[in-house]
C-alpha cells in the first residue's frame, strides 16, 4: 500500500441514466475510485445529470439566458481536484452528450489561470473510463485525453479503460447473467487496465505535486509580451512567412 492522503481526486460520470443507481458506467468509476481510497485518496463521485449544468462554453450560463446552472459550484470540486477522471458510455460510437457538455463547460474556464500565469488545468492528471457495448473505448478516450491535455491536464501513460460487450444488444457491465455472475467483471483485460490507470494517475499527481506543478518558464501567458521570459526579443518574431513555411 502507498499513501497518497495529500490527493483528492474527482470522478465525473457522464451516464444517460437519470438514476445514478441505474448507471453501468458507475460501476467501473467504484473499480478504480475503490483503489484510490484504499491508498489514501480522497475521493468524490459527481452524476452530472443530478445537476442543472447547461452547454455553453461560458463560465456562468446564467448570465447567457439560462434560468439556472449548477456548474459555478461543481467547478469548485473540479479545480480542488488534483485528479480527474470522466466516465463516459458509449453512443453510436461516440462518448455521451453529457460528456460533451462537461467537455464544454471545462473549455469554459479556460482563460483561468494559476499563480504561475499558467492554465488552471497545470498540475493536475486526468483519466477516462469508457464502457457500452459496441466498439470504440480507444476511440472516445482519444477524444476525451485530447481535450483534457488541451486545457492543461496531464496525462499519464495508459490513462484510459473500459469494457464492452459482444456486438449488439446485450449486457452492459455489471448486468447480472444466468449464471450469477457479473458482466465485465472477471475481464482481465479491463480489471488489468483500470488497475494501470489508476496507479499511474496517483503516481503521476504525486510527482506533480512534489515537484509544485510545472515551471512557469516558456510558458506563462502573463510574460507573452515580456519577450526576455521566451529568450528572444519579441515573443512574434520568427512568425512570419518563412517560419510558417519552414
Amino acid at each position: 500500500m502507498t499513501n497518497f492522503s495529500d490527493l483528492k481526486a474527482l470522478y465525473i460520470n457522464c451516464t444517460l441514466k437519470r438514476q445514478p443507481s441505474e448507471s453501468h458506467t458507475k460501476l467501473l468509476l467504484n473499480a478504480s475510485a475503490d483503489i484510490m481510497e484504499k491508498n489514501g485518496v480522497a475521493v468524490e463521485h459527481v452524476h452530472l445529470l443530478s445537476y442543472h449544468v447547461p452547454p455553453g462554453i461560458y463560465p456562468d450560463m446564467t448570465e447567457h439566458g439560462w434560468d439556472r446552472d449548477d456548474w459555478p459550484d461543481l467547478w469548485e470540486k473540479v479545480k480542488a481536484a488534483d485528479i480527474f477522471v470522466i466516465g463516459t458510455p458509449i453512443w453510436l460510437g461516440e462518448e455521451s452528450s453529457v460528456c460533451r457538455v462537461l467537455i464544454e463547460r471545462l473549455y469554459a474556464m479556460s482563460g483561468m489561470l494559476n499563480g504561475k500565469g499558467q492554465s488552471i488545468f497545470y498540475g493536475k492528471v486526468g483519466g477516462t473510463v469508457v464502457t457500452g457495448n459496441e466498439d470504440g473505448i480507444k476511440h472516445v478516450a482519444m477524444t476525451t485525453g485530447f481535450a483534457l491535455s488541451h486545457l492543461g491536464y496531464t496525462i499519464p501513460p495508459q490513462a484510459d479503460c473500459g469494457w464492452i460487450g459482444e456486438a449488439g444488444p446485450g449486457a452492459s457491465y455489471g448486468d447480472e447473467m444466468e449464471d450469477g455472475s457479473r458482466a465485465g467483471f472477471d475481464n482481465d483485460f479491463t480489471q488489468r487496465n483500470t488497475t494501470i490507470m489508476t496507479w499511474n494517475l496517483m503516481h503521476l499527481a504525486a510527482m506533480l505535486k512534489a515537484a509544485g506543478g510545472y515551471p512557469n518558464r516558456g510558458n506563462d501567458r502573463n510574460a507573452w509580451g515580456e519577450g526576455e521570459r521566451f529568450g528572444f526579443e519579441n515573443p512574434k518574431a520568427g512568425l512570419g512567412r518563412e517560419s510558417r513555411t519552414g
